[in-house]
């Protein structure tokens, strides 16, 4: 430090803090960062009334087949995504293990918008029967997407919501894994009555108090825009009383919504591009993760027809992941494969670069690239997911960049500068 004088004493500063604390207690509470948790790659979306015993293995064995049928060698697989064999050979045995290993991380059982046309009892019975059949072998993540608190569906929702939480009880112990997704939020309001509804479920269910959290779908023009011009959607975060586990775009029901043709619905289209920069500007620095949503083109039916709609999954999912999306909606087992091709890709791709860089900045080396500390929790972050999809293991980072994964956790979490 210089000899210099200054002129600020102490008083001045203390000033200085004085005025500054509440709003230094506001920026910790409100934009805490990441929290640390995995964040899936995928959820899988799937009517409650075809969730059976041993889904997650049956989806892996589907997956699996769509390969052998169609794409049974790295050449055969490039020809239908148009990505380099080079490349797809060098994750191949990567690609297969996952899908032997955890095809599914995320389960999502539908009794929305894909479980349609079931009298009240039935929905009861496929609620429970579905939960507990999930529940008995479940994926990393899992839970349940009920019906909407628009004022037809509130009180089924509701409802439902109350079964699927007593039958995931029945199983045991809550997992942390367990995920609940409130769809077609239109107002603030609509997420403080989930949140009043998640304490009296609490305290029925002799649940600690903020155990329930949920997702919010962001699928209606009223939360990317407001009636007062603001974006409702980073309302929707605050409001939710630290309940709020993500922000999941719904790409049909918010492109319908403002009046894009159905041919011309999906999840590139401009109206969607927007609405999924404002909803990344509505989280970043809260730990609420964002999802994209999903295409409805499935690969199923002839050969031609599989491989083309797997060339657009590829590309779908590695478009979001380029544009900080880092999971999305799978509505097909036939859909895995490019799932985890382009995230694995993605990740390998990537991998000596950000390593690289992240060496560099913490053996202070002047680099090609100047980094500072804000790249360098996204570089340890990427290489964080990488390791947590399975695309990477940490072995090869620490070798990588010199550091134990600690470091990389230290970094990504903020718990140093």
């Amino acid at each position: 430090m210089t000899d210099r004088p200054t002129r600020l004493s102490a008083e001045d500063l203390a000033e200085v803090e004085r005025i500054m604390a509440p709003a230094d207690a506001a920026l910790a509470r409100d934009y805490p960062g990441d929290t640390g948790e995995r964040q899936p790659v995928h959820t899988v979306y799937l009517p409650a009334d075809r969730i059976g015993p041993g889904l997650v293995n049956g989806y892996g064995a589907a997956a699996r087949a769509a390969l052998d049928a169609h794409a049974p060698s790295p050449e055969a697989l490039a020809l239908a995504t148009g990505a380099d064999p080079e490349e797809i050979a060098a994750v191949w045995s990567l690609l297969l293990a996952k899908l032997e290993r955890e095809p599914v991380e995320d389960l999502r059982i539908d009794l929305e918008d894909g479980y349609r046309g079931h009298t009240d009892a039935e929905e009861d019975a496929d609620a429970v029967a579905a939960v507990t059949a999930v529940a008995a072998d479940p994926p990393p993540y899992w839970g349940v997407r009920f019906k909407s608190f628009e004022a037809p569906t509130r009180a089924r929702g509701l409802r439902t919501l109350d079964l699927v939480l007593g039958a995931a009880l029945d199983a045991g112990p809550l997992p942390d894994g367990f995920r609940l997704t409130l769809p077609k939020v239109t107002s603030v309001e609509q997420v403080r009555a989930m949140g009043a509804a998640c304490d009296r479920l609490e305290a029925a269910y002799g649940l600690d108090p903020g155990r329930l959290r949920f997702e919010v779908q962001v699928e209606t023009p009223q939360v990317v825009l407001g009636p007062d011009g603001t974006a409702t959607v980073a309302r929707l975060v605050h409001a939710a009383g630290g309940r709020c586990d993500g922000l999941h775009f719904g790409t049909y029901d918010y492109t319908a919504a403002l009046g894009i043709a159905a041919g011309h619905q999906a999840m590139d289209h401009p109206v969607a591009d927007h609405a999924k920069h404002v909803i990344l500007l509505a989280a970043a620095g809260t730990g609420v993760p964002v999802s994209d949503g999903s295409t409805n083109v499935l690969p199923v039916g002839s050969a031609e027809q599989v491989r083309r709609a797997w060339a657009l999954h590829f590309r779908l999912v590695q478009r979001s992941l380029a544009r900080g999306l880092y999971q999305g909606w799978d509505l097909h087992p036939a859909q895995l494969p490019t799932r985890f091709l382009a995230t694995f890709l993605f990740y390998r791709s990537g991998l000596e670069t950000a390593a690289g860089r992240l060496r560099d900045y913490l053996g202070g080396a002047a680099g090609a690239v100047l980094d500072e500390p804000a790249t360098a929790r996204a570089l340890a972050g990427f290489l964080r997911r990488g390791v947590h999809c399975g695309a990477v293991t940490a072995d090869e980072v620490e070798r990588l960049t010199g550091a134990p994964a600690s470091t990389l956790d230290d970094l990504a979490l903020r718990r140093v500068g």
